[in-house]
């Protein structure tokens, strides 16, 4: 295959996984219509962790060895799994229930602020002066996608306002999951980083239903069509395919190459809010999405491409 090819394959494949992701947004808050937000999002990644299994057992089986893990990184693991996946998936399922569809899709332009954010906490990368103003902005953005009426400062709703903060903390969770992440790789591969992190979910959430939610394993037999289709959907989709799809295009790819077709993930997140869910895009809505992009936009594309020839002229010129 040409190179020309092989880039075009992978890019179809980005915007397949964008797709993807876009949906979870309409998925979780269709699942909900039988189920609550725990167990709305125990049983789809329970199921996609089935499947995960046999895919990195025979991964370990070709490379010839398993990792042996030791405490520190059981440790590690438990901590991606609760403060990344569990805080990411279990926000973005939960605030949907609470906010629309499409604020999550609006919402998810900040996660490369956040990425950005948490990455200085942790890792001590430089946090610039135009992050700063991008991380303005975007909780600008956050709180204009939440209806504010500014003449009185009240919220439209609170159950809204409720919503969008748990999509946010969905999104911190992403974010810190990207970053600690990067802690893991370099002794694990990613689809075991991914099947680890996974069991952590596991081990939090099960308890967690049992306890907040304890008929919803009894009530599994009653779901109806939708509802399976919802949850085969993210269990198939979201937390396996997709995942093991973008991993493998970052085999190919720089990770900021790839990071640049999250761009996708409103756009088509908006589309399905309002082909699925009848939910309609407002003026508030569609003003706060431009604020978070703009901001988003100061970070990955101005800073990241700009500033350096900026720099590189004017060291020129001296």
């Amino acid at each position: 295959m040409s190179g020309a090819s092989s880039r075009l394959r992978d890019w179809c494949l980005l915007i397949l996984c964008n797709l993807i992701w876009a949906s979870q947004f309409v998925l979780a808050k269709l699942v909900q219509e039988q189920m609550g937000p725990i167990f709305a999002t125990l049983l789809p990644m329970a199921i996609a962790t089935a499947c995960l299994v046999p895919l990195v057992h025979r991964q370990q089986r070709r490379a010839g060895r398993a990792p042996a893990i030791g405490a520190a990184d059981i440790l590690r693991f438990a901590v991606i799994g609760v403060f990344g996946q569990v805080v990411a998936q279990l926000g973005i399922t939960w605030g949907v229930g609470l906010a629309p569809a499409s604020n999550a899709a609006l919402l998810s332009l900040t996660l490369p602020i956040a990425t950005a954010v948490i990455a200085y906490l942790l890792l001590g990368e430089r946090m610039t002066p135009v992050r700063w103003i991008s991380f303005a902005l975007a909780v600008a953005g956050v709180l204009q996608c939440s209806g504010i009426d500014w003449n009185d400062l009240r919220f439209a709703s609170g159950g809204v306002v409720a919503g969008n903060l748990l999509i946010m903390s969905g999104v911190l969770g992403s974010a810190f999951y990207n970053v600690y992440g990067k802690k893991l790789l370099d002794r694990y591969t990613p689809l075991e980083v991914l099947l680890y992190s996974y069991y952590a979910v596991l081990v939090c959430l099960v308890p967690l239903t049992l306890y907040l939610e304890p008929g919803s394993f009894h009530s599994v037999m009653s779901f109806g069509p939708k509802v399976w289709l919802g949850i085969a959907l993210l269990a198939g989709l979201q937390y396996f395919l997709s995942m093991i799809l973008f991993l493998t295009v970052l085999t190919r790819l720089d990770a900021a190459q790839a990071g640049l077709s999250n761009y996708l993930i409103p756009v088509f997140g908006v589309m399905i809010a309002a082909g699925v869910l009848g939910e309609r895009l407002t003026a508030r809505m569609a003003i706060g999405g431009l604020v978070v992009l703009g901001s988003t936009l100061l970070v990955t594309v101005y800073e990241e491409h700009y500033v350096p020839r900026m720099r590189a002229a004017a060291a020129a010129r001296r």
